[in-house]
């Protein structure tokens, strides 16, 4: 059974590898068939769901719903890039670093996000991936700085650890963050210098004809002048007497001097040819239909990810057709309705006029460029919530209530005066990680149950027997560093800590250096973009390629493991 247990982890591992599979899918059916199967009992499920610091880690996500509507970090963006570029880039990550050492960082990035696309002083190619390795940074330094420290403490609390302090993390996680800030300030020379600015005014992306006075398809619909069905393209608003009919419906009657916009393989303009009457007028956007576009990146929570513009019903469900799609330095061609999407994905959209109304994009986008801003918080509102945050932080640093109490409290304040709704928290609950860190916490009392641990306990004393304890925690170590590059950086903490934990006992070693050693080494995520969030919501804005990461993050990742190495053992000994 042992075993069989293991096995199906690894083939876990395999799965989150791949990406086909959504995590929290993947997690939840191999929990389940550890229920079913007797590994374990339906309490011990439910006490898993209901962990206390898994329950910390919601409360604090749906507090952050408030801070990251926040108008002063926007400002902040804009006063840091003042100066060159080397004190640009340090005043951004030093202040990137210590705000995310308390918000969280996909806020603090994509707060930042849009103000770094817009400008024009320093190429944004050359701040975002900095932006993003700082939020690590400054995540690793406190419990609350990133999901990760939380998902760590769940599995501490759960295996009778006790949760983790505010500021247990600190003391080797601010000399780390240190560290890499400075190497990062040498290594970003080697990233691109892309002037997107240039690029996105020629808008390569729309082919454009008129419906001259003597044409055949006037006074019939859209419909019934089989434009729905065209190969390679998709008819994506009407510019009719100065004003725009965006998106365009099944049903609309097409007049005479009709501007018809397409969109999608603009080289295939023979495919217009068998309408009669139309005269091209070219592949490039005026200003009218330039007034309309709205570019934004794709979010690890939206409902996009992995389906195509098809099976979504794009048009209909935020009312906006897409011009183009960009993943990361290359524009995506081919028909556009069926290319699968990712994370990350930059979407150049053409809205209607109530785009900014839908209540799901916050979910779906993280917006780069356009008019529309979402609803932000007045200045006063701003500082009471920011206030009302770091109050709940120190209550909960002094002992003078728990972190979950203290969340709690916030977030019914927040409630009370309107900063936070129900519908709000309703549309943005984080489900996929409540499923993947309970069903992850179900795994390790599975692999508990069934003497999984066990076995991989004695084969990593095996392994590391002749070497010392010290050689099994680089082992942990390393094991949670290559799992958080392959697949997600919860997912890793989660697999990697009854691994840890197992380890500890099998060289009766005190289990916190090795609980540290996942909790770091789940964060290290610094060679591919693919294992964290915050690195796939720069991928597309800053145009990067695989190798800038590898070429950028490769220093990064070594001074960072190094100073973990050294440090750790040394605030958390063995014994």
């Amino acid at each position: 059974m042992a075993w069989l247990v293991l096995g199906s982890i690894l083939l876990l591992l395999a799965i989150l590898a791949s990406g086909r599979v959504q995590p929290a899918i993947a997690f939840m059916t191999l929990a389940g068939s550890f229920l079913i199967t007797g590994l374990v009992e339906l309490p011990v499920m439910l006490t898993s769901f209901a962990n206390p610091a898994l329950a910390t880690l919601i409360l604090l996500l749906l507090v952050s719903l408030t801070l990251e509507r926040s108008p002063l970090l926007d400002l902040l963006a804009a006063k840091i890039l003042a100066g060159r570029e080397k004190p640009a880039l340090l005043k951004l990550m030093g202040t990137g670093a210590l705000l995310s050492a308390f918000l969280n960082n996909t806020a603090i990035v994509a707060s930042f996000l849009g103000t770094l696309s817009r400008q024009t002083r320093i190429a944004p190619s050359r701040l975002l991936i900095p932006l993003s390795y700082a939020s690590i940074f400054g995540g690793i330094t406190t419990l609350v700085g990133t999901s990760t420290n939380l998902v760590v403490s769940s599995f501490a609390t759960n295996a009778g650890l006790g949760e983790l302090s505010m500021f247990q993390f600190s003391l080797v996680g601010i000399p780390v963050a240190l560290v890499c800030i400075f190497t990062l300030l040498i290594s970003s020379s080697w990233l691109p210098r892309h002037d997107t600015a240039t690029e996105q005014k020629s808008l390569p992306y729309f082919l454009s004809a008129e419906v001259m006075p003597e044409s055949t398809l006037i006074g019939k619909t859209i419909e019934a002048n089989a434009m729905r069905q065209l190969d390679g393209l998709y008819l994506l608003e009407i510019e009719r007497d100065g004003r725009l009919i965006s998106p365009v419906t099944p049903d609309e009657i097409i007049h005479a001097c009709d501007l018809l916009v397409f969109t999608g393989e603009v080289n295939k303009v023979q495919t217009l040819q068998r309408f009669s009457g139309l005269r091209l007028l070219g592949e490039s956007a005026d200003e009218l239909l330039t007034s309309n576009l709205v570019e934004v990146v794709i979010s690890h929570e939206s409902i996009l990810a992995n389906r195509t513009l098809q099976e979504v019903d794009f048009r209909t469900l935020f009312n906006a057709g897409v011009v183009g799609i960009r993943r990361g330095e290359r524009r995506l061609e081919g028909q556009l309705g069926r290319i699968p999407l990712k994370v990350g994905d930059s979407l150049l959209l053409a809205v209607g006029s109530d785009f900014s109304q839908h209540h799901n994009l916050d979910r779906n986008f993280h917006l780069l460029s356009g008019t529309l801003q979402r609803p932000r918080l007045s200045l006063h509102q701003s500082l009471a919530a920011l206030g009302g945050f770091a109050v709940a932080i120190v209550c909960a640093s002094l002992g003078i209530l728990s972190l979950f109490e203290s969340l709690l409290c916030l977030m019914a304040l927040f409630l009370i005066s309107g900063l936070l709704s129900i519908n709000e928290m309703r549309r943005r609950f984080p489900f996929e990680l409540f499923l993947v860190i309970g069903s992850a916490l179900t795994l390790a009392k599975g692999m508990e149950a069934s003497g999984a641990a066990a076995l991989v306990a004695d084969g990593m004393q095996y392994l590391f027997n002749g070497y010392g304890v010290y050689a099994a925690f680089v082992g942990v170590f390393l094991l949670t560093v290559l799992m958080t590059e392959t697949v997600t950086n919860n997912a890793a903490a989660a697999l990697a800590f009854p691994i840890a934990l197992s380890t500890a006992q099998a060289f009766n070693a005190d289990p916190m250096p090795f609980i540290m050693a996942v909790a770091y080494g789940a964060s290290a995520c610094f060679l591919i973009p693919f294992g964290y969030q915050t690195h796939l919501m720069v991928y597309s804005p800053g145009r990067y390629r695989l190798q800038d990461y590898l070429k950028t993050g490769l220093p990064v990742s070594v001074m960072y493991s190094l100073t973990v190495l050294l440090l750790t053992p040394i605030i958390f000994p063995f014994e």
